[in-house]
């Protein structure tokens, strides 16, 4: 029994050139598609498992890639006699799932200057660890330590520090007219 994978139009257009090249590696993409929808193409073929990393940033076809597109896959004497191509194009290996899991988590856990997100090193952290001092924060202080805008900062106090984690944020107008918030 075989399963039909759904393919937007791009993702089948990246599919199908990709699958044109002698290696199989994704090198083109539509003009319309730059940047961070780019990614999102990259991101939902291969949370499918139809393409493969393979050594260092490139992107190739992988096996179920080719059966999607309902073509033969390329012999290994039809490719370049590189390992790393074989490799991304060879049927699944015991450890393509664990990989697969392993690149989506790193996809997921990227944060602010490349470094993991984690609880200590996020945003929410460190907006929390400003809070907590005594003297409080001003949304300009947040906004600053942050990158975000002031809605940003307001709806974060509202919905997850407020409403998901159950905290009392107390709000003073100080001296200078700044006003101050921090947790009780």
């Amino acid at each position: 029994m075989t399963t039909h994978i759904q393919l937007t139009d791009t993702q089948q257009d990246v599919l199908s050139h990709a699958a044109d090249q002698p290696d199989g590696r994704i090198t083109w993409f539509p003009e319309a598609v730059k940047g961070g929808a780019r990614q999102k193409v990259i991101t939902g073929l291969f949370n499918k498992a139809l393409i493969t990393k393979s050594g260092g940033e490139d992107w190739f076809i992988a096996a179920a890639g080719y059966d999607a597109l309902g073509r033969a896959r390329p012999t290994p004497a039809a490719l370049d006699a590189s390992a790393d191509v074989e490799a991304a194009v060879s049927p699944a290996g015991a450890n393509e799932a664990q990989e697969k899991e392993d690149a989506a988590r790193r996809l997921l856990k990227v944060g602010v200057e490349g470094k993991p997100r984690t609880r200590e090193n996020s945003k929410q952290a460190t907006v929390l660890e400003m809070l907590h001092r005594p003297a409080g924060a001003t949304i300009p202080q947040i906004m600053e330590a942050t990158g975000w805008q002031a809605h940003t900062v307001r709806g974060t106090f509202a919905g997850a520090f407020k409403k998901r984690l159950g905290l009392t944020i107390i709000s003073e107008k100080g001296e200078g007219g700044a006003r101050t918030y921090r947790i009780a």
